[in-house]
Formats: structure tokens, C-alpha cells, sequence
């Protein structure tokens, strides 16, 4: 009968400092946007763009118009507390910076929803600024949910935990106590 390894615990300060480095580049990037891109497009390479838009829909600017802007920030903010109920199943730090990185983006999001809001409860348009002018116009925010997504795709599927304990010494994987078990 062998002893049940005890499941690494998600690390809450490395998921709090995901989640804070996504906020603080998603929101300084759209304050930027918003100052440097009132006066029109700024042209990079090939067909990559900077371009301001105001989206009230939902992602990918799917639905029309600021009716969808409060049925967006519910289910975000249902979505968050069920990546963190989730994120307690799965060991290692690959999963914990999965779902900071979609935490930091839905948030930065849900931010600018009440933030940019004139409209009622989370009725403002979220700043969207990176135009590859053959998809949706996005932000950092965005971004970061999409590699999040399948940064946690491909750690459910594929395992990934990038587990980071010490190897056990032989004589306590035979089942013998070492002085620590004392």
C-alpha cells in the first residue's frame, strides 16, 4: 500500500503577482492608448497597427452595443472565482500563472467597464488598441486571457505541473522514517 503524496498547494503570492503585473501593464498600456491614439492609427510593421476602439461588447467585439457590457462583467466575475475554486486541484506553478494571467486580464477588462461607464452598472466600453487589421482589435488584457487559456489547456490535457519538491531520499521512499518524520 503506498502513502498518497500530499498535493502541493498553489502558491497565492506568485498567483497575486501574476495577477498585479497583468493589471499594472494592461491599465498603463490603456492609458497610453487613450492619450497617444486620440488623433488617429500609428502604423508599426506588415499589417500591425495601433488603433484606439472603445468595445461595449464582448470579447472579440461579438454582440452588440453596451447591453452586453453587464452580462460580460457577471460572468467574468463568476469565471474568476471559478478558476480559483479549480486552481486548488492542480499542482505546480504552471497553472498558477495560468490562471493569474486570465485573472489579471478579466480584471483589467472589468476595470475599464466601470471605470469608462456613463452608462450604468458596467456599461463603459473596455480599450482595445492592437489591430492586426485581419482580427478583432484587442489589448494586453486580452492577450494575457488567451495565453492564460491555453497555458491551462495545455496543463489539464498535457500535465505540465512543473512540480518543484525535492526528490525524496531513498530510505523515505521505501517507507523508512527519516529524521525529519520524527
Amino acid at each position: 500500500m503506498t502513502e498518497q503524496e500530499p498535493r502541493e498547494r498553489p502558491s497565492w503570492l506568485l498567483l497575486a503577482s501574476v495577477v498585479v503585473a497583468v493589471l499594472v501593464v494592461d491599465q498603463l498600456s490603456k492609458a497610453w492608448a487613450v492619450e497617444r491614439l486620440v488623433d488617429g492609427p500609428i502604423d508599426l510593421v506588415g499589417s500591425l497597427r495601433l488603433r484606439l476602439v472603445f468595445n461595449e461588447a464582448s470579447a472579440f467585439s461579438i454582440g452588440g452595443g453596451s447591453a452586453w457590457g453587464p452580462l460580460v462583467s457577471v460572468v467574468g466575475l463568476m469565471l474568476i472565482a471559478g478558476l480559483l475554486w479549480y486552481l486548488r486541484s492542480l499542482p505546480g506553478r504552471l497553472p498558477v500563472v495560468a490562471v493569474g494571467l486570465i485573472i489579471g486580464g478579466a480584471v483589467g477588462n472589468l476595470i475599464d467597464r466601470a471605470a469608462r461607464s456613463d452608462r450604468g452598472f458596467m456599461g463603459g466600453g473596455v480599450v482595445d488598441f492592437v489591430d492586426l487589421q485581419w482580427w478583432p482589435v484587442f489589448n494586453v488584457a486580452d492577450a494575457a486571457v488567451v495565453v492564460g487559456v491555453l497555458l491551462l489547456i495545455g496543463v489539464t490535457l498535457f500535465g505540465g505541473s512543473s512540480d518543484t519538491r525535492a526528490p525524496q531520499h531513498p530510505s523515505t521512499e521505501s517507507g523508512a522514517a527519516s529524521v525529519d518524520d520524527a
